[in-house]
């Protein structure tokens, strides 16, 4: 990945105008760097900017004149390293060494918590504490809390599991726990093998490594401010321990937008983003995915994660649908509002530059077996439209301006299996006549008819054996 001051001009990855950003939206989003730096009183700010898989901006502001940092400077990114623990979760599932439903004890036993799913853990629904006992600890060394009993206390569940969100930092340390139960190696060990180098993370590290920079807590009242202690946090690393910069972040995102076989799929990272537990006030508007934060800004769905340890802010969202992603790295305690900051940034983007379509393209070869189920059919008395796409899928959508719509893939024996919407894991079965064309779509138990409620299949509850007639 390149920077917009360097990046190719070649077609691979589409035309220059498609990827340089106008004069206009780059001094736009600078203003609202700067407008940030300062009403948030940060020492030191640095953001950037991905569309179509390249960085097309970077901006820094800095209370040293002539001394703003860049996009390989580190900055520590706290609960961001939630969304790498999560993937590291995500690997071990897709190699079949474990299922998101099995109980945290089948793999790492002894800790008081097995009960507990390795999906409610991803979800923060497992209902256990959101801190550890005793000091904070953020702001303490991990030798305070050298066993799992140290991190979850006596009394480790605050809620029933499954019942509720409730963020959790010490869920996430069994998830790091989790990990290394299994491979065999230290947390920070797999992570590097297994992410960090497939994905050239270069400048993301468990501890700081120059140049990076120093956190600040600025005083409340007063325009002073004192450094924050930089701890190893021991156990809770995989919660909240690494440091980054925003270019790395930056190919890091595009990752969790695309996927790399390398890593994970795009079918697993979309999972990721799916929402896996409901919103709860104050953590994500949006509900929570598997590792992932869900977040509904300027009527566009992000997903991403905020961070932040004493003396750090960090935030990192995208948008699939507008093909952009935002980084944006602080170091300040407090008063800095990062996640509405990065969020303002991708939108200022993708309302003054829209994402430009990929052309249209038709199929290689037309499935003539899909194709003959294109077209209008009703449920009952609404009418539908099926369209088949290039891409191999099947959209169900309502022709009046209500209903339910939904996008289906073929599974593989005749049938299709629902991506989205009311019907996403419903299955659409076409129901055959003894000649072989087809008489209806059935979608779990939903019968789809080419006209009206066709008394020619089977409607269920019946059709008036009279039919249509009008009144008197």
């Amino acid at each position: 990945m390149s920077s917009a001051d360097t990046a190719d001009t070649s077609d691979a990855a589409g035309t220059a105008e498609d990827r340089e950003l106008l004069p206009s939206t780059r001094r736009a989003l600078l203003h609202r760097l700067a407008v940030a730096q300062r009403e948030g009183r940060a020492p030191s700010i640095v953001a950037a900017v991905v569309r179509g898989g390249e960085i097309v901006w970077e901006g820094t502001r800095s209370c040293v004149d002539g001394h703003g940092p860049d996009g390989d400077v580190q900055y520590r990114v706290g609960s961001i390293s939630k969304t790498f623990t999560a993937v590291l979760v995500l690997r071990l599932r897709d190699e079949g060494l474990l299922s998101l439903e099995d109980p945290l004890e089948k793999h790492l036993p002894g800790t008081g918590a097995g009960e507990v799913t390795i999906a409610q853990l991803l979800a923060h629904t497992g209902g256990l504490a959101a801190e550890t006992p005793g000091p904070w600890w953020e702001r303490t060394p991990g030798a305070l809390r050298p066993e799992l009993a140290d991190v979850l206390g006596e009394e480790p569940f605050r809620h029933e599991p499954g019942r509720r969100h409730h963020y959790s930092n010490p869920g996430y340390t069994l998830l790091g726990s989790l990990v290394e139960a299994v491979r065999g190696k230290p947390w920070a060990e797999v992570l590097r093998a297994e992410v960090l180098e497939p994905l050239g993370l270069e400048r993301t590290s468990v501890l700081p490594q120059a140049p990076h920079a120093g956190g600040w807590a600025v005083h409340p009242w007063a325009d002073v401010m004192m450094p924050e202690p930089l701890e190893d946090l021991g156990l809770m690393a995989p919660a909240g321990q690494l440091w980054s910069t925003t270019r790395d972040l930056a190919r890091f995102a595009v990752f969790l937008t695309r996927g790399d076989e390398r890593v994970l799929a795009a079918e697993t990272v979309r999972e990721m983003r799916t929402a896996a537990s409901p919103p709860e006030p104050g953590v994500a508007d949006g509900g929570y995915g598997l590792g992932m934060q869900l977040m509904t800004s300027g009527g566009r769905s992000l997903a991403g994660h905020t961070g932040s340890l004493p003396g750090f802010v960090a935030c990192v969202w995208l948008s699939e649908t507008d093909d952009l992603a935002t980084v944006a790295l602080a170091n300040c305690t407090s008063g800095l509002a990062v996640a509405q900051l990065a969020a303002e940034l991708l939108g200022i983007v993708a309302e003054a530059e829209p994402r430009i379509p990929e052309p249209w393209k038709p199929f290689r070869e037309a499935d003539e077996v899909a194709l003959e189920l294109t077209g209008p059919w009703y449920w009952g008395t609404a009418p539908f439209l099926l369209r088949l796409h290039a891409d191999g899928t099947m959209a169900l959508g309502p022709v009046a301006a209500t209903g339910r719509a939904a996008r289906f893939q073929a599974a593989g024996d005749g049938s299709w299996t629902g991506l989205s919407g009311y019907h996403a894991g419903e299955t659409l079965r076409v129901v055959r006549r003894e000649d072989g064309s087809v008489s209806h779509l059935d979608i779990g138990s939903f019968v789809f008819t080419r006209a009206p409620y066709d008394p020619g299949a089977p409607v269920p509850g019946g059709v008036d054996p009279q039919g249509w007639r009008g009144v008197g």
